[in-house]
């Protein structure tokens, strides 16, 4: 047997030891056997592939080692980060809570999670002021996206460390503690590896979640996020060879269950376009008729699969009605994805990331527009959140309280999002690291978090 020595966060899911055995005639060979032994090491070190992941260091006997060299059972091997490994922080504990727990608060309270580049930031206080940090987490290491389910109140956050690759992470309370889920991860003969955990969504049957991720695939809960499978169906289309990234990667960013109905599906892909299942995900087909990539030349439009999706989202209470935001123009669909109509008319750009739909009223979403896709940022330095009432007849820019001069912000298709509540509480964040609220639908607004680390995603818990 090799001995495997491991420092934090790898000490930790082996129960704390720092030295352990495993046995091999090369170093893949028992750091494999080490993940099988173990579970909860599974993925850690090595990829979905069986590569050493890219910033890890593997030495034997204080020498740096190739994966395939031989090892005997006298050697010590040592999984250290690399120097290129980005982060130096733990990626697993959150910072000790300095208040109690308050998830959900009071009526007129509300509970935002933030994800940064930097880590989770758990924002807490009164919807009409500015939030307080009430936790921090996975100090160092990007957060793309982090949720809370609120059929069972778990906290879900999808975290991407440089050295451990990425993994959703689970918590009943984000203030005390999270604990890596066992994936998301393609099986072996997939011959992929999770590059990034996009958007976690919650399903409609029970236990269910969904994680889009990169390259473009969906994986699909049934306990909870707490393992993870892959949705083959989607997967082994055969048009997958003709997909093209955006220039975030090909990822699949947007799922959109049918309320009430688990066998109905919709997701968002960048740069795929919109696919649709209505059988649980065994088969799929594209919805895209309508759909105008003008970014393409005017002959290569009719027939084109390269098409940029940025956002998609489904209203709950009117499930066949669908906006999406495109790369170039927004959009509305009637009848659940088959069709398309653009709607952006009366907006100042037809570029940007984010939208948000009202979860009452079908008639009513909000867009944040950006110039263009060589300019990512509010045009002429205004911050404005744009509303329409008539399913995008006509459009009103709402910017009472947002910057409105040398405020050149970008905000990235997850960083918007409504509370539920009526009057619709609005929230949104900057890669400037300042995050905006309003408490009465878009009417009014205020900086409700200054200074935080560059904002992938805002959700309010």
């Amino acid at each position: 047997m090799t001995t495997v020595v491991l420092r934090d966060p790898l000490r930790q899911l082996a129960g704390g030891q720092r030295e352990v055995e495993a046995e091999g005639r090369t170093v893949v060979e028992v750091l494999r056997a080490l993940g099988s032994a173990r579970p909860a090491l599974a993925g850690w070190i090595l990829d979905e592939r069986g590569r050493v992941r890219e910033h890890l260091a593997v030495f034997v006997n204080g020498e740096r080692v190739r994966p395939d060299d031989p090892v005997g059972p006298v050697d010590r091997i040592h999984v250290l980060p690399s120097i290129s490994g980005g982060a130096p922080g733990d990626d697993r504990s959150p910072l000790p809570p300095d208040r109690p727990r308050a998830a959900g608060g009071e009526p007129g309270e509300v509970e935002l999670l933030v994800g940064t580049r930097k880590g989770l930031v758990v924002l807490r206080g009164p919807r009409d002021g500015e939030l307080e940090v009430a936790a921090r987490a996975f100090a160092g290491t990007p957060v793309e996206y982090a949720i809370r389910d609120p059929r069972t109140g778990t906290y879900l956050a999808a975290v991407t460390s440089a050295r451990y690759g990425p993994r959703v992470y689970l918590a009943d309370d984000p203030t005390e503690g999270w604990e890596p889920s066992s994936g998301p991860a393609f099986p072996a003969e997939a011959d992929a590896a999770v590059e990034r955990v996009w958007t976690i969504e919650p399903g409609e049957g029970a236990g269910v979640v969904y994680a889009g991720v990169a390259p473009a695939a969906l994986f699909r809960s049934d306990d909870g996020g707490r393992t993870w499978a892959l949705v083959r169906g989607l997967w082994d289309q055969p048009a997958r060879a003709a997909w093209q990234p955006g220039a975030g990667g090909l990822c699949l960013h947007s799922v959109a269950p049918w309320s009430g109905d688990p066998s109905r599906l919709a997701v968002g892909i960048s740069a795929a376009g919109v696919w649709l299942t209505e059988d649980g995900g065994e088969t799929w087909r594209r919805g895209i008729r309508g759909l105008v990539a003008r970014y393409l030349p005017e002959e290569a439009r009719e027939g084109a699969v390269d098409l940029c999706v940025h956002d998609l989202q489904r209203s709950p209470v009117e499930p066949a009605t669908l906006y999406l935001q495109f790369h170039g123009g927004v959009y509305r669909s009637d009848d659940a994805g088959e069709t398309w109509e653009e709607i952006g008319g009366g907006l100042p750009s037809d570029f940007g990331f984010p939208l948000v739909v009202d979860p009452r009223d079908p008639a009513r979403a909000f867009v944040i527009p950006l110039v263009a896709d060589e300019d990512r940022v509010t045009p002429e330095g205004r911050v404005r959140v744009y509303a329409t009432r008539d399913r995008g007849a006509t459009w009103e820019p709402l910017a009472q309280g947002l910057p409105q001069r040398d405020a050149y912000l970008t905000v990235l298709r997850q960083a918007f999002c409504h509370d539920g509540r009526d009057p619709l509480g609005l929230y949104f964040g900057a890669t400037s690291g300042e995050v905006f609220g309003s408490a009465d639908g878009g009417r009014s607004w205020r900086t409700i978090a200054r200074r935080l680390p560059p904002v992938h995603s805002v959700r309010a818990a």
